[in-house]
């Protein structure tokens, strides 16, 4: 008689469901607490998105652009302080009801940030054997509740659109050699200034031909609007650029750079201009050396978070929405604390620490320092270290980050008849060696 069948133990199958319930369990904890993250910021009430398109009638109207104010009780009056293109850019909303141009920039928002947390973490995910489905879905929601993503949601900030150019520029376009890689960053450059720290890195990375093409796509878009709206580019370009004033109190919480910190020192009066230059010499020429290096060892991804980290720093003016580089930031570090031996005590301990900063910058850029606690723009108390770490909290973290970020080796070239070095493929998704 042929044997029976014996039926497979019900353990495997119950481990599987009990895996299953916890996901679902903790997705749904996340997606029941971004309520909560929300509630603060909706005092904004999309409030630079207002500004945005009371602007863009203004201008309509015939008047100069630069010339449109807007009183504020905390800045004294707020103005349209981007460029020309970003104007030209912005102008077709002006003609949509406000309600339905909030629902717009809201669902842009959020499917660059899905698209964009997809993008990061991918590579990890194939790399490491996580459940795909799962740590996209987490890795998302987490996302939302950071608090520049908040910011920019609430404010009606136009953000994520420059993470999607530069992101799909650095990620993709530039390691594979594509012949357009730098237009992302150059179209980036021209709406917003501050993503023009991703030309200088690619100086620094020695992409000589992506760095060109960056600096022609920023210079024709510019000329471009020029062409369309000489006299308002004109005036941005050679008097409202420079025009401090403009862009608001340096010493507000909400700008988290250096010269913010500097500001909540001095206020009322303006800090050290020479201390201020030293400081972002020293910070943008160490930030930048070690993201080539994580360049030339294939990192893409540790390369432009330390970018973007120093690119918030340097900035005189660094608003919490600005400060996306965070995210790839805290991508790259579970990336290493995954990819440490556990078995071995140095790998032991590298996990620990790598994870031990992934949690912690976690938890501060979605706890936030102005959306529960607006502190206004008041001097630092000196005698105050608390006041001082939580106000200053993203400059302190991004300084950290600059240094702790693991960043291996350049990789030489293997030797041989040819001096070249072909460039890596997918460079974000390629193994990320010790330090």
């Amino acid at each position: 008689m042929p044997a029976e069948r014996i039926a497979p133990p019900p353990v495997a199958t119950d481990e599987a469901g009990g895996r299953r319930v916890r996901r679902l369990v903790t997705v749904l904890a996340l997606a029941a607490v971004l309520p909560a993250l929300y509630l603060p910021g909706l005092v904004h009430d999309f409030f630079d998105l207002k500004i945005y398109m009371r602007a863009m009638d203004w201008w309509a109207a015939g008047h100069p652009l630069y010339d449109y104010v807007q009183p504020d009780r905390v800045q004294g009056a707020l103005y349209f302080t981007y460029p020309p293109l970003s104007a030209l850019l912005l102008s077709p909303f002006a003609l949509l009801p406000l309600g339905l141009t909030v629902a717009v920039f809201t669902a842009l928002t959020v499917a660059g940030v899905v698209a964009t947390t997809r993008w990061l973490v991918d590579p990890v995910v194939a790399r490491r054997g996580l459940p795909r489905l799962f740590t996209l879905t987490v890795a998302v929601l987490l996302v939302l509740a950071v608090e520049s993503t908040r910011e920019t949601i609430t404010f009606g900030q136009i953000n994520m659109l420059l993470v999607v150019l530069i992101l799909a520029d650095l990620l993709f376009a530039v390691p594979r050699g594509r012949r357009w890689a730098g237009v992302g960053v150059g179209l980036a450059t021209a709406l917003k200034l501050y993503p023009g720290i991703f030309v200088v890195y690619l100086l620094a990375t020695r992409r000589w031909r992506e760095a060109g093409v960056a600096s022609v796509t920023a210079a024709a878009a510019t000329l471009l609007a020029a062409a369309v709206a000489p006299s308002d580019s004109w005036r941005f370009w050679t008097h409202e650029l420079w025009a401090t004033d403009r862009v608001g109190r340096t010493d507000y919480t909400g700008n988290q750079s250096l010269f913010g910190l500097l500001s909540r020192f001095t206020a009322p009066a303006e800090p050290n201009r020479a201390l201020w230059l030293a400081l972002v010499g020293v910070v943008a020429a160490y930030g930048l050396w070690r993201a080539a290096r994580a360049a030339r060892s294939g990192d893409a991804l540790t390369g432009l978070a330390l970018t973007g980290l120093v690119g918030g720093l340097v900035s005189p003016i660094t608003w919490t929405h600005h400060i996306y580089w965070f995210v790839p930031a805290v991508v790259a570090l579970a990336d290493g604390a995954l990819g440490a031996d556990p078995t071995t005590p140095g790998g032991a301990r590298r996990r620990r620490r790598l994870t031990g900063l992934a949690v912690v910058v976690s938890a501060v850029i979605i706890y936030g320092v102005v959306s529960f606690q607006d502190w206004g723009v008041a001097p630092v108390h000196t005698d105050s270290p608390g006041e001082f770490l939580v106000r200053n909290a993203y400059v302190l973290l991004s300084l950290a980050l600059l240094v702790a970020l693991p960043v291996a080796p350049a990789r030489r070239p293997a030797p041989g008849p040819s001096r070249r070095t072909p460039r890596p493929q997918k460079s974000h998704q390629l193994d990320r060696p010790a330090e």
